[in-house]
């Protein structure tokens, strides 16, 4: 079984499992009440393995672990790309994609001009099909979002109130 620490992918908690023989990913529904020993049967269950190897809990010694895991620190700009991402609904493939044509692996090797086109192209691909006008929807970015921020409004809260504007105006509700 090979265990591989995954940290920032959308829907990694803690890690992936891969069948060490075939490279392939273990897959297992996120269940918060489930226990562990359960978990571990089965997957070894899938891998052909017994859970007769797996200590019951009763049999399982009480010692502190000595391992321990030391969480690295999220950078602001990837987390600032995350959250816009989330909040649009963006394919997480589609950031990957942009981030390999700039030749690096995450946002924060990004100067603050390419993260900012990043975020920007990202608004406007989700507003593509809710406006009848394009030039509206990057006239209304730059005033609602881009000025917004700048005069201080937080960018997920212009962001959003730019959504709602770009929706509005499609509905003739503006």
């Amino acid at each position: 079984m090979i265990i591989a620490a995954t940290a920032g992918e959308q829907n990694t908690v803690f890690c992936n499992l891969y069948n060490a023989a075939t490279k392939t990913r273990i897959e297992r529904e996120w269940n918060k009440n489930a226990d562990w020993a359960t978990i571990i049967h089965d997957i070894q269950s899938r891998l052909g393995g017994t859970s007769s190897t797996i200590p019951s809990v009763a049999e399982t010694p009480v010692t502190p672990a000595k391992l321990s895991v030391v969480p690295q620190p999220v950078h602001l700009q990837d987390l600032r790309v995350k959250n816009i991402r989330t909040l649009l609904d963006y394919p997480l493939d589609l950031v990957k994609e942009w981030l390999q044509f700039q030749d690096v692996e995450r946002p924060s090797l990004l100067d603050i001009h390419q993260i900012n086109e990043l975020i920007k192209t990202m608004c406007l691909a989700w507003a593509a099909n809710k406006c009848e006008y394009p030039n509206h929807a990057e006239s209304s970015y730059q005033k609602l979002v881009v000025d917004a921020v700048v005069s201080g409004v937080d960018e997920l809260t212009a962001i959003s109130a730019w959504m709602q504007q770009v929706q509005a105006v499609k509905t003739g509700a503006v």
